[in-house]
């Protein structure tokens, strides 16, 4: 498709200044125009992009939907958010920070819970009820084995395959795809995560689908999220804040709160609402700030 000059495409990988471009079905690898440095501009794997064939350098990047900074992606239409729940162990407060931070940029989420299989049965009935709490409030969630659940999930979209190193990311998709032939890792046991065995951001093509392989989460803060954007990602609160007594309740401090009432009676899952205080405090000591309510009593 000719545009401006040049042709469109679309960045499937990166490896430190070099961008490979799909289009027309063809593939080709370009640099960027030193301008985008000038401006602040970094071409991230997802962009859509037209680009010189001839002098194979990236001349414009065209408007994104979405960006993530960790991992450094954009254009994507979901998340796969892998979490084992043994090696390493399952880490709930992980998990409902990566759904605030995805939710947040507008990306639907979806959960593949792994290593069930690591589990007694005691422990597995205890991870399937978190299971069905997840899917209550909204969220897609599989586990590892349900290769045709996942495909069908993945199916004509652009994935971010997210989580923690170890957590078996990479044997995912190698058992959608057998050719892919991913490298995977043993758990170091006396850090308790995997070694980093991806390297750089790649859009990796399965059939109809398009996944992105990360690299493992060393890092997760809220970037530009403030404390109401943080209450708002919590998708459980926003169904019940009307009964709250204030307007535009915290969920913290303030007197006649449905949602400190809902935790009580454990219809809102106690470890989402402590991560959400966790959540709250970590944005106030990034900022230097006190909490300032804005509650307003409603007549």
């Amino acid at each position: 498709m000719e545009q401006n000059n040049g042709v469109r495409g679309q960045i499937i990988g990166n490896i430190s200044d070099l961008y490979k471009i799909k289009y027309n079905s063809g593939y080709i690898n370009c640099k960027a125009r030193g301008i985008f440095k000038k401006d602040n501009l970094k071409p991230l794997v997802g962009d859509n992009v037209i680009f010189d064939p001839e002098k194979e350098i990236i001349t414009e990047l065209l408007p994104r939907k979405n960006e993530l900074v960790r991992p450094p992606i954009c254009n994507i239409d979901q998340a796969l958010i892998v979490m084992s729940v043994e090696e390493p162990k399952l880490d709930f407060y992980l998990l409902d920070k990566m759904i605030s931070i995805i939710s947040y940029n507008n990306i639907n989420v979806i959960i593949c819970f792994t290593k069930l299989d690591l589990l007694d049965q005691s422990k597995e009935d205890e991870i399937n009820e978190y299971i069905k709490y997840y899917k209550k409030i909204g969220y897609k969630v599989v586990i590892n084995n349900q290769l045709e659940e996942v495909h069908k999930l993945l199916k004509n979209k652009i994935t971010a395959v997210t989580g923690q190193s170890g957590v078996g990311k990479s044997s995912l998709l190698n058992r959608l795809d057998k050719n892919l032939n991913l490298k995977t890792a043993e758990i170091s046991h006396a850090l308790g995560r995997g070694k980093h065995t991806t390297r750089h951001v790649e859009l990796i093509e399965i059939g109809d689908c398009l996944i992105a392989d990360t690299p493992g989460f060393s890092s997760l803060d809220f970037y530009n999220m403030n404390k109401e954007d943080i209450r708002n990602s919590m998708i459980e609160f926003t169904e019940y804040m009307d009964d709250c007594k204030y307007r535009d309740c915290f969920h913290l401090k303030e007197d006649g709160c449905k949602i400190k009432e809902l935790v009580s009676k454990g219809i809102i899952l106690s470890s989402r609402y402590s991560n959400y205080k966790k959540f709250i405090q970590e944005e106030e000591d990034a900022n230097g700030k006190d909490i300032r309510f804005r509650t307003i009593k409603k007549q």
